[in-house]
């Protein structure tokens, strides 16, 4: 009896071995980044274009002036980003397919990608919770995601670190790049509500979010959360950082 199931595991395998070969003839899967075609065990991205991925290393540079800033203004306790973030870059080009192509599945992948690496460095050590950055309702409605839920998601699966879902954008809000400090902080009062402030008492959270640029949005939200709940820590994940501080 042993030996039939295990001859017809082995066939199963096999014919799901075959369907994924002839998938990818039919419709063959492609880097995000250089188009060329994926072979197995890659996903998204080609080996080359993973290798050749302009690395941040905040997680390993306290003293990086990016890190600096964000524990000065948002009072960050760490920050990673996966890689620089160029215009005209395959990888920008890559995000931008997956926020307005509909493809979410591309940061969550990342995102879990992502956090395998960061686990061997100790990051998420001492992490209770991840907090997307919130997208108003409506954007989200006429978008179908929310690309910070996504990446979150993928650093849960990789984790196992819960997703809560405490902090709204109770308003639209345009882009804080401009926005000086202080308006920045006035402006989080009426963009950003936690819901439950008792859930997230004495708790050490990771915000997560796709691109951070000034790190408006991210100060906003930091402001937010540590006006309804003193007690709270912060860090910071994002997979990208623009090249300019």
């Amino acid at each position: 009896m042993g030996l039939v199931k295990g001859f017809l595991r082995a066939m199963l395998m096999s014919c799901r071995d075959w369907i994924g070969a002839l998938a990818d003839v039919i419709f063959p899967r492609t880097c995000q980044v250089c188009g060329c075609a994926l072979v197995r065990g890659e996903e998204v991205l080609c080996l080359d274009c993973l290798l050749a991925m302009p690395r941040t290393n905040f997680h390993k540079s306290p003293t990086a002036t990016p890190v600096i800033r964000m524990a000065a203004d948002a009072k960050i306790c760490k920050m990673a980003c996966m890689f620089f973030y160029s215009r005209k870059s395959g990888y920008a080009a890559m995000l931008k397919k997956s926020k307005y192509n509909g493809h979410p599945e591309i940061d969550m992948h990342l995102g879990r990608r992502f956090a395998d690496e960061l686990l061997a460095d100790g990051f998420f050590d001492g992490i209770d919770a991840i907090v997307p950055v919130p997208m108003y309702r409506w954007k989200k409605f006429w978008r179908g995601f929310n690309q910070a839920e996504e990446i979150a998601c993928g650093v849960s699966q990789a984790t196992g670190i819960p997703v809560v879902h405490n902090l709204e954008a109770i308003r639209p809000h345009a882009t804080q790049t401009r926005k000086s400090a202080i308006r920045r902080r006035a402006l989080s009062v009426s963009y950003f509500e936690v819901h439950a402030p008792k859930d997230l008492e004495g708790l050490h959270v990771l915000l997560v979010d796709d691109i951070v640029t000034t790190g408006g949005t991210i100060g906003a939200c930091a402001h937010a959360l540590r006006d309804a709940v003193p007690s709270i820590r912060i860090s910071l994940l994002s997979l990208a950082h623009t090249t300019y501080t």
